[in-house]
């Protein structure tokens, strides 16, 4: 089979695909014309998400995966490859936000959470995508990481989600070297403010430098899948390094 006469079709590996940022780009990459695994440790939250895919006539396959796990992971890139052949996109998007905490209250474990679903996780499926797309043929694929508008500048109180995000960065730009040599691109995608359950679609009330609390301007989930299928559906002789998408008016442009 060769994905170039389209008799496999691109395909697209997607973490923390059951809501969110995930689910609103696992259908978008769907109705793109790109074959989605949806990963993610919820199976009724991906179930819901294939069954829409396929329902539009497109195809899907949930994977449960715990990113932190090296053995979850590799099985998901095996379960990917044995139903669809290859892996063209990995789009890291898994991820969790610490509870807002100062520095010096911040406990060991809460630190080491973040780092791994944020950081050790994305390296992870990095790591099994390179090997995978590295052997395929033909060679090569794209991995879009979810960075955050944090990986610029912090919010109050959140050095673990901030930390990881700034190395969320290096991850990708030595991906970005180091996958050269094997028609491998990397980019990274910093989302400000998207209309999510984490957010309360915009109603939480948001901690801000001088100490006030209050709710800030979102954008639909939609406007980041659709930079992201632009991201993905480049030719692999051009990448998007870095893109910003985020809310106009929120708090970033001179926050603090």
């Amino acid at each position: 089979m060769d994905v170039e006469d389209g008799s496999i079709g691109r395909v697209a590996v997607i973490t923390g695909a059951g809501s969110g940022v995930g689910r609103a780009c696992a259908r978008a990459l769907a109705a793109d014309g790109f074959a989605v695994v949806a990963a993610g440790r919820r199976p009724p939250k991906l179930r819901e998400v294939c069954d829409a895919i396929d329902a539009a006539g497109g195809r899907s396959l949930p994977v449960q995966c715990d990113v932190r796990d090296e053995a979850a992971v590799t099985q998901l890139f095996a379960a990917a490859t044995d139903r669809f052949g290859r892996v063209d996109v990995l789009f890291n998007n898994a991820g969790i936000f610490s509870r807002p905490t100062p520095t010096e209250d911040l406990t060991l474990n809460d630190w080491l959470d973040a780092v791994a679903t944020n950081l050790t996780g994305a390296f992870l499926c990095t790591r099994a995508a390179i090997r995978q797309m590295r052997d395929q043929r033909p060679q090569g694929g794209r991995i879009i990481n979810n960075g955050s508008i944090s990986a610029h500048s912090p919010r109050p109180d959140s050095v673990a989600y901030t930390a990881t995000k700034h190395a969320i960065t290096g991850l990708t730009r030595s991906t970005a070297l180091d996958g050269r040599k094997h028609r491998i691109a990397c980019g990274q995608i910093d989302i400000g403010n998207a209309a999510t359950a984490i957010n309360q679609d915009g109603k939480a009330q948001l901690r801000q430098p001088d100490g006030s609390a209050r709710s800030e301007a979102t954008m639909a989930v939609e406007d980041v899948a659709r930079a992201v299928v632009y991201m993905a559906g480049l030719p692999l002789e051009a990448n998007v390094l870095s893109l910003t998408v985020m809310a106009t008016t929120m708090p970033f442009v001179g926050r603090g």
